[in-house]
């Protein structure tokens, strides 16, 4: 089993910057892909950034140029660097990560992080 605990989300005023953390723990199998989506209210779950365990990193067109993702494999943790940020990008954040076993690999989630872009 997988925990994944997100923290950093809360309000800040457009313009403004945030930084997301997500750790993850709990299982002696390496993690595979790791990133965040979102999802405002009254619309579908969408992909933010993702990056894999080698570094290969993809963006929404979204938040190209204003977010950054990256992460550290040493602690299992995956940062989201929140800049420039609209009132569109007001919405709950949920981590993911891929647990890679010998088995398959298998999808954990966090349980989000809200994150309020207002003046």
């Amino acid at each position: 089993q997988v925990q994944l605990v997100e923290s950093g989300g809360g309000l800040v005023q457009p313009g403004g910057s945030l930084r997301l953390s997500c750790a993850a723990s709990g299982s002696s199998f390496s993690i595979g892909a790791m990133g965040w989506y979102r999802q405002a209210p009254g619309k579908q779950r969408e992909l933010v950034a993702g990056i894999t365990n080698g570094g290969n990193t993809n963006y929404a067109d979204s938040v190209k140029g204003r977010f950054t993702i990256s992460r550290d494999n040493a602690k299992n943790t995956v940062y989201l660097q929140m800049n420039s940020l609209k009132p569109d990008d007001t919405a709950v954040y949920y981590c993911y990560g891929v647990l890679v076993t010998s088995k398959g690999e298998y999808d954990y989630w966090g349980q989000g992080t809200q994150v309020t872009v207002s003046s």
